[in-house]
């Protein structure tokens, strides 16, 4: 679940047109811990992916591979 997460994490950013910068200025983390989570080196905790999934308005479940919508 890890590695689809940060897949979908990364490609939003990207779909968004955003760097990792102004995307984790938009989410209120660092830089460095949206690195982690987009490399899979990390996993997300509840607030920043809620924070996430509001941002790109797609759910909770979408993030975590647990559906494709």
């Amino acid at each position: 679940m890890l590695i689809l997460f940060s897949e979908r994490a990364r490609q939003l950013r990207k779909e968004a047109g955003l760097s990792q910068t102004q995307l984790a200025q938009k989410l209120g983390i660092t830089q460095r811990k949206l690195s982690y989570l987009e490399s899979g080196q990390s996993e997300p905790d509840m607030e920043t992916l809620c924070r996430m999934a509001d941002f790109f308005d797609v759910t909770t479940d979408y993030l975590l591979g647990r559906t494709e919508y």
